[in-house]
């Protein structure tokens, strides 16, 4: 496996009628990113892109570089609902109320 690949890939979903896509690599992450509205690019967004960079310089892991990311899908509300789900057994309702 390349140094640049997550673990597991990062799902992006852009709403109803869309396909569900998959970015498993911190290159297809700054693809993402680079083609990301120049008018919404705040805080987060640069956390994420400079975070992909570290990682493509070998200053950070791509493990380091993908929460980044994840985090930027999360506040943009671009994160797959399945991969927003914590791991063990938490049920919907409390899922929903974090999301407030």
């Amino acid at each position: 496996m390349d140094r640049l690949h997550f673990f597991t890939p990062v799902r992006i979903a852009r709403g109803q009628g869309h396909p569900v896509e998959e970015v498993d690599s911190v290159s297809e992450a700054m693809v993402f990113l680079r083609k990301w509205p120049t008018g919404r690019r705040g805080p987060v967004y640069q956390c994420a892109l400079n975070c992909c960079a570290a990682a493509m310089s070998g200053k950070m892991s791509a493990e380091e570089a993908r929460k980044a990311f994840v985090g930027f899908a999360r506040i943009t509300r671009l994160l797959d609902d399945d991969m927003a789900l914590p791991l063990g057994g938490t049920s919907m309702d409390n899922v929903h109320a974090l999301r407030r």
